[in-house]
């Protein structure tokens, strides 16, 4: 996210996380624009997720402590020895995978020691989310029991699909593209009825 009216409509809706991407060659590109004074207005208990590709751990380093960030999500091919580094200097790892079967999971394993969560993408040749989804199927066959995020193409139609995946290490949900008027601002009404469907729909079950 980007834009400051925008971000303070969505914090409204208290989403457990918020991310802002710090790759340059993305379009939701937040550093140049993003002013931390902006999460002084956040509601205490949303967690600041800072997006990085292949990024030096300085640098990482330097953006947490700019724009209090709780935690990073890499999304690049960064190593199970770059995630041990952040872990130990107490950063809150969420790291990406591409899967395009449940062959993927096998890369997985390495990580889990030195991260908090995994994040589950499409497959792309291009590093950040391609927009599309892959087969959610898959996931029955995920046994490592670390907990991820479903990401990929997550559209306002999913609710059913969604609240049907039964693996209990699935922990949350990354919105992004298909929720967007354009890149790095969110179509509330869309974002507020999913959000709501999400949590309601849930509770009766």
């Amino acid at each position: 996210m980007r834009e400051p009216e925008n971000m303070l409509e969505v914090a409204n809706l208290k989403p457990d996380l918020m991310g802002f991407i710090f790759y340059p060659a993305s379009p939701r590109y937040a550093a140049k624009i993003l002013n931390p004074e902006i999460f002084t207005r956040f509601p205490p208990d949303i967690r600041k997720v800072g997006v990085f590709v292949n990024t030096g751990f300085d640098e990482i380093n330097e953006a947490i402590r700019k724009y209090s960030l709780d935690m990073v999500q890499l999304h690049g091919d960064e190593s199970p020895e770059t995630c041990h580094r952040l872990s130990e200097a107490g950063i809150h790892v969420i790291k990406s995978f591409n899967i395009k079967d449940s062959s993927g999971f096998k890369l997985c394993a390495k990580y889990i020691p030195y991260t908090n969560y995994f994040l589950f993408d499409a497959s792309t040749s291009k590093y950040g989310g391609s927009g599309y989804k892959f087969d959610w199927k898959i996931l029955d066959k995920y046994e490592l029991g670390h907990p991820f995020f479903l990401s990929g193409g997550v559209t306002s139609k999913d609710v059913y699909n969604i609240l049907e995946i039964t693996n209990p290490a699935f922990y949350g949900i990354d919105l992004n593209s298909k929720f967007e008027v354009k890149a790095g601002l969110k179509d509330f009404k869309t974002l507020k009825k999913f959000v709501y469907d999400i949590r309601n729909k849930n509770k009766s079950l």
